[in-house]
C-alpha cells in the first residue's frame, strides 16, 4: 500500500479536504463554483469533485475577499478580474491564505491565553 503524501505535497484535494482546510461547508463551495470562473474542479470517475492546489488557493482568496474584506459576490468577482488583468491572482490568493492563517493563529492564541489565565479551567 502506498504511503499518503504529506499535505504540502498534495496536488489534488477532495471537497472534504477543501472544506476541512478552509472551514467552509460543501454547499458554499458548490455555490462559489457557479459564481467564480476560476473555481471549476474536475470530477473523477466516481463523480466526486477534485480540486487542484490552484483552485484551493482561489477558494481562500474568495473567502478572504468575502469574509475579511467584506466584498459582495459581484465585488469579489470584479476584484479577482482586476488581479487577473494585473497578473497577480496567485500572489493575491496566497496573501489571502496567509491572512486567514494569521487570523486562525490569533484566535487559537487568545483561547490558549484565556485557558492559562484561568486556574479553574485546569
Amino acid at each position: 500500500m502506498a504511503a499518503e503524501r504529506p499535505e504540502r505535497l498534495k496536488e489534488f484535494f477532495s471537497i472534504g479536504d477543501v472544506c476541512e482546510r478552509t472551514e467552509l461547508k460543501p454547499h458554499v463551495l458548490r455555490y462559489w463554483e457557479s459564481q467564480f470562473k476560476g473555481l471549476s474542479p474536475v470530477k473523477n470517475r466516481s463523480g466526486n469533485r477534485v480540486y487542484s492546489r490552484r483552485e484551493v488557493e482561489m477558494v481562500m482568496l474568495v473567502k478572504h475577499l468575502l469574509y475579511t474584506e467584506k466584498y459582495t459576490i459581484d465585488g469579489a468577482r470584479q476584484k479577482i478580474d482586476e488581479y487577473k488583468r494585473a497578473g497577480g491572482v496567485r500572489p493575491a490568493a496566497r496573501t489571502g491564505l496567509d491572512i486567514q492563517t494569521i487570523v486562525a493563529l490569533e484566535a487559537e492564541l487568545t483561547q490558549l491565553l484565556a485557558f492559562l489565565r484561568d486556574p479553574k479551567s485546569r
